[in-house]
């Protein structure tokens, strides 16, 4: 059973290497350098500190170029993903590391830095993969609901009924709608700022006054939210 050893700090000449120590049944000392820049020391359990950091500062020169390494390449290049602590993820605009942590009770939590996952087996990556994925979309049930509230009084006015949404895997679309008012929206939207959100949802509630992309359509949506361009370009920098 792994057993968390906090957050340690060492210098490594003009570069400070943050570490987080997890002390395992493991019989030798190991650095791993991840995605997110998290360095995690895996060290037996009882290992005197001074070991440890000796340990860390023999592999100090290895643990910055790595963390250049993923510094330097787009998250998206680093998938498929692994479902180990120390990966990155996105949630609502801001990047979360994630832990995975042993415990009888199965759960995902979110605080501050981190996207903890309490797993039975933390060595099986389909659970923890199947816990993220199913505490993300009831996220985005949650988060969108919330924003389709906020967002439909800006176009209540237009005689559009309140509609119904549902969350839908789509490979290559944020959001698209039905003429009967139904609204479907992709789940990796969670991973966005609320602000583009709320200008996918927006977009789909315009449609269901305007079905096409007339130009009445984008004065419509000109008038609704005047600064949608901008919007619009950032969701289009965002990968699905």
């Amino acid at each position: 059973m792994n057993r968390l050893g906090g957050t340690h700090r060492m210098q490594y000449g003009t570069i400070e290497i943050e570490y987080e120590l997890v002390y395992t049944t493991r019989t030798t000392i190991k650095s791993e350098v991840y995605p997110g820049l998290t360095v995690v020391v895996y060290a037996p359990l009882d290992t005197p500190l001074p070991a440890i950091e000796g340990g860390v500062s023999k592999r100090a020169a290895w643990i910055v170029k790595q963390q250049r390494k993923f510094r330097e390449a787009p998250i998206e290049s680093l998938l498929p993903r692994r479902y180990v602590s120390g990966e990155a993820y996105r949630y609502l605009g801001h990047q979360y590391r994630l832990k995975v942590l042993e415990d009888l009770v199965e759960r995902v939590q979110l605080d501050r830095s981190y996207i903890t996952v309490y797993v039975r087996k933390p060595g099986d990556r389909w659970r923890v993969a199947a816990l993220l994925d199913s505490w993300y979309k009831r996220q985005a049930e949650r988060v969108f609901a919330e924003r389709l509230d906020a967002c439909f009084p800006r176009v209540e006015s237009l005689g559009i009924p309140y509609p119904e949404f549902v969350v839908k895997d789509m490979k290559t679309r944020w959001g698209s709608c039905t003429p009967t008012g139904r609204l479907s929206l992709n789940p990796k939207l969670v991973n966005l700022p609320i602000e583009l959100i709320d200008y996918v949802i927006l977009h789909e509630l315009c449609h269901l006054k305007e079905l096409n992309h007339s130009p009445t359509f984008f004065k419509l949506l000109d008038r609704i939210l005047p600064d949608w361009q901008q919007r619009r370009d950032r969701l289009n920098r965002s990968e699905i």
